[in-house]
């Protein structure tokens, strides 16, 4: 009895473990490769069709482990795996690389973050192979493609807004925490994803007036757009975020 109770133990630990839970993968193209994790479903069958879930990390988790980008998000997902079957994607970005094509400037001690217009920029090379990912994945015959997402925090949130704006056409929905982006990408997606921002007001790391511009911009075009603030809370808004008892059933019940 002892030994079957451990065994338990065991199991149940491993399954709450996001190492142990997300597959280690790695994305091939003819020029690069990128690192990602991946979550499966609970009794994953090949004839179903699942919604795919893309999850981009913060600067502090770049790097080439495979394992850091896990930091902050995977938990959410892999606790409520049963009540939202989906495949969960998290992707890898390099030190040397960013998910978004921003200018960051520090002047007496606060960060300023200047975003290109993405008309005239092309993706960094690592957003550049997650939109590949993306597009290989999608491309399964079990992913229900009415049913792609998109979601990140800090440089992964900036990281959202910009594969939105240049996949306008590939997500169902996006969730965007204490990130930023030009607000003239908005015109690219609003109508046609609806977004969901969060950032803390006391943001000292990432200003948020970054995520408040972009949901003015957003309802100024005319589309779909929640924007929660946390008056207490710095930048590690996130753990807030994640709480959000609704932006699981949210983030599910949209369809393209």
């Amino acid at each position: 009895m002892f030994l079957c109770f451990c065994l338990f133990i065991f199991t149940e630990s491993k399954a709450q473990d996001p190492i142990a839970a997300f597959q280690p993968k790695v994305f091939h193209t003819d020029s690069d490769t990128l690192l990602y994790r991946i979550l499966w479903p609970e009794d994953f069958d090949e004839n179903e069709e699942y919604p795919l879930v893309l999850f981009l990390h913060g600067a502090g988790e770049r790097g080439s482990d495979n394992k850091r980008q896990l930091t902050h998000g995977s938990k959410l997902f892999l606790e409520h795996k049963n009540d939202f079957p989906a495949i969960v994607i998290f992707p890898q970005c390099p030190k040397s690389d960013y998910w978004s094509n921003v200018t960051i400037k520090t002047k007496k001690g606060k960060r300023t973050f200047h975003f290109d217009d993405k008309g005239d920029q092309p993706a960094n090379k690592s957003l550049k192979m997650v939109m590949h990912l993306v597009d290989s994945i999608s491309d399964l015959s079990y992913v229900d493609n009415s049913r792609i997402y998109a979601a990140g925090l800090s440089m992964g949130g900036m990281g959202t807004f910009e594969i939105v704006s240049r996949k306008p056409d590939t997500f169902a929905a996006a969730v965007a925490i204490c990130g930023g982006d030009n607000p003239a990408s908005a015109k690219n997606y609003a109508g046609k994803v609806p977004f969901w921002i969060f950032h803390g007001e006391k943001d000292d790391v990432v200003p948020c007036k970054n995520s408040k511009r972009m949901a003015k911009a957003i309802s100024k075009q005319g589309g779909d757009v929640k924007l929660t603030l946390y008056p207490e809370a710095n930048h590690n808004s996130w753990d807030s975020a994640f709480a959000e008892p609704k932006l699981l059933p949210w983030l599910f019940s949209k369809r393209k």
